[in-house]
């Protein structure tokens, strides 16, 4: 599973790079709907082809919570806010989603109690993407439309944190296709008609950059993506994968660079340090795990080689 983490946050922090790159021929919110629309059609193709049937009439209900709340809610309200918020500033609040999963699931699954490792982690990870993302919280403005943008992004935070609980909690045992497809669906649809009744009348330009990121968008940052994010949360430790997803702001910070000519800040280097050490702070049983693998199969191997020469 931890090379489904290390993919999933290369894709989403590449994802930032596209996005920013979409926001010059695409309305940010038409942009989100269109990338969503794609994505489920890629999903309702694969689930046609593996002939995985419909939900049933008591998961529907979870479904579509889980798309209104994760998908329509989240990137409706995270892409409006830009118009009143950096980028940095909504980045921060958004991927303060580990630390609600991680409360959330201290009172809701049972096999989840608060650890001083996540504390720690979760620390070191905030303090991390204040460095990268170049966000100093003195300097935030708490007043007016800006204080009612930042609450509505917390919130946001918040309802992709829930959806996460209810994953792990209730939909664990689903099939992650099937519920990746139909959650996005319902999404879509909610973010079809945010974009609708917002930027109707904003148009669109395109070229063979705009078509690459909506594919990029849609069919690998959504479609591939929310299937490795579902399979992940519903078998892992759900405070712990969602710290571990703090690598994708500084992912999307080095792809900035590596791709449009970003510059990197002293205190960004800093910063990655920071995350990369709260990550590594939870996942450091699970890469025991894997060092304790990979030594007992080096050995097999050994063993194997020497009955072979005898």
């Amino acid at each position: 599973m931890l090379w489904q983490m290390v993919l999933l946050c290369l894709i989403w922090g590449v994802n930032w790079a596209v996005m920013s790159t979409a926001l010059d021929y695409f309305p940010p919110l038409t942009f989100s709907a269109l990338r969503f629309v794609l994505g489920s059609v890629v999903l309702l193709a694969i689930c046609f082809y593996k002939r995985i049937p419909w939900p049933d009439k008591q998961s529907w209900k979870w479904f579509a919570l889980c798309g209104l709340l994760q998908t329509a809610y989240v990137f409706s309200v995270t892409q409006s806010v830009l118009q009143y918020l950096t980028v940095g500033v909504t980045s921060i609040l958004a991927f303060t989603m580990p630390l609600w999963v991680t409360i959330l699931a201290h009172f809701f699954i049972p096999d989840e109690r608060l650890k001083f490792a996540h504390i720690l982690g979760l620390s070191s990870g905030i303090l991390g993407l204040f460095l990268v993302l170049d966000v100093n919280p003195l300097e935030m403005t708490w007043t007016g439309v800006t204080i009612v943008a930042q609450l509505f992004v917390l919130s946001s935070s918040v309802a992709w944190a829930t959806s996460n609980i209810i994953i792990k909690k209730v939909l664990h045992a689903h099939d992650k296709i099937q519920f990746t497809t139909y959650q996005m669906l319902i999404g879509t649809v909610g973010l079809l008609l945010a974009s609708f009744f917002v930027e109707s009348w904003r148009p669109i330009t395109w070229s063979w950059m705009a078509v690459f990121c909506l594919m990029f968008a849609g069919v690998i940052a959504s479609a591939i993506a929310y299937i490795l994010w579902t399979n992940i949360i519903s078998k892992g430790e759900a405070g712990r994968s969602s710290i571990s997803l703090m690598a994708v702001p500084v992912i999307g910070a080095l792809s900035g660079w590596v791709f449009l000519g970003e510059t990197l800040a002293w205190k960004t280097m800093f910063g990655i340090f920071f995350v990369v050490a709260g990550i590594g702070i939870v996942n450091m049983k699970e890469f025991r795990t894997v060092k304790r693998s990979a030594a007992d199969q080096n050995k097999e191997i050994s063993l194997h080689d020497e009955k072979g020469a005898m």
